[in-house]
């Protein structure tokens, strides 16, 4: 099926409410509906329209897969019970490690997170709550670059062959994928969302796995938290449209209190863009990109070297796996 996009320029975000409430309430009928919510403006956006659509009837869950941002899992739940939405944290971490053990080609971690997420972890939810739909926040950007080939998605599905309900036994329903980035914030707005929500830089489906290169461990994950930690509060008042720190690979050669150190290196990122489909590095201060190494080397265990990406999307891309 042909998706086509609706631009922000031609997006009534209170007609675009109400047809996806109907929809929803049409396709779910009066049964159950589940979606994960992780806090981006994605999954925030479609847990409140089907929230809409169905009350009660839709059971949301916080899937805690140990890549997720410092606090993050605690904050949203407690943001959306303030909300009057109820959402189940689920702890997924032992699940999401596993599948993710001795993998470092980009490609296949993606597929390894899919897997866990919609077999492995949903598919034990769908049969807990007997529900036969998945609502999730699958964008229009999501889709342009997995069909392309760039970078496959974890949530893409169906466009790529994929059958859920033939695979993980339930259907998935996608409201928001005519949808750029810069839209679907007009909707969070017209929501009433907080704009700690809407406001927020873009966070990858596949969280922090995006932002390690080569293998996904605890630890490894541990020490890109921090640096993102720091990135984004020194980073937050610069109304880029996106900011981020990379784990790299290799250890390069440095120095610490006079003696040779061999040790990690954070890629930093920040970029100005609209709907994410183009991108160029915002020229930040000198200033702040001196503050920013001085931090990541000091309070990141084992760094010794931060850089900042300054390629364009093409033939970058935002993240970097």
């Amino acid at each position: 099926m042909e998706i086509t996009e609706i631009k922000l320029k031609e997006l009534d975000t209170e007609k675009f409410i109400a047809e996806k409430v109907e929809e929803i309430s049409s396709i779910v009928g009066d049964g159950l509906a589940i979606n994960a919510l992780s806090g981006g403006v994605d999954s925030s956006v479609v847990t409140m329209i089907g929230h809409k659509a169905l009350g009660n009837r839709l059971i949301t869950y916080f899937i805690e897969n140990g890549l997720m941002r410092e606090g993050e899992p605690e904050h949203i739940v407690s943001l959306f019970k303030d909300l009057g939405v109820p959402v189940e944290l689920v702890d997924a971490q032992k699940t999401f490690f596993k599948a993710l053990k001795g993998l470092t080609d980009p490609e296949k971690k993606r597929e390894a997170i899919t897997r866990a997420f919609y077999k492995d972890v949903f598919g034990k939810l769908v049969k807990k709550t007997s529900a036969k739909y998945l609502l999730q926040g699958t964008n229009y950007t999501d889709i342009e670059e997995t069909v392309a080939g760039i970078k496959r998605q974890h949530n893409i599905l169906e466009q790529i062959g994929i059958d859920p309900k033939a695979i993980y036994g339930y259907e998935v329903i996608e409201p928001l994928v005519q949808l750029r980035k810069s839209a679907i914030r007009k909707v969070a707005k017209t929501l009433n969302l907080p704009e700690e929500i809407y406001n927020r830089p873009p966070f990858p489906g596949p969280a922090l796995a995006a932002r390690v290169i080569g293998e996904v461990t605890p630890e490894r994950v541990k020490l890109v938290r921090q640096a993102t930690r720091i990135v984004e509060d020194e980073l937050s008042s610069s109304r880029a449209f996106q900011y981020l720190a990379i784990l790299h690979e290799d250890r390069v050669t440095g120095i610490r209190d006079g003696r040779r150190d061999f040790g990690l290196q954070i890629e930093v990122r920040c970029w100005e863009s609209t709907d994410a489909k183009r991108g160029s590095p915002t020229m930040l201060p000198s200033k702040v990109l001196e503050r920013l190494a001085e931090r990541i080397t000091a309070e990141v265990p084992g760094v010794i070297s931060v850089t900042y990406n300054i390629t364009k999307k093409p033939p970058s891309t935002i993240e970097a796996v």
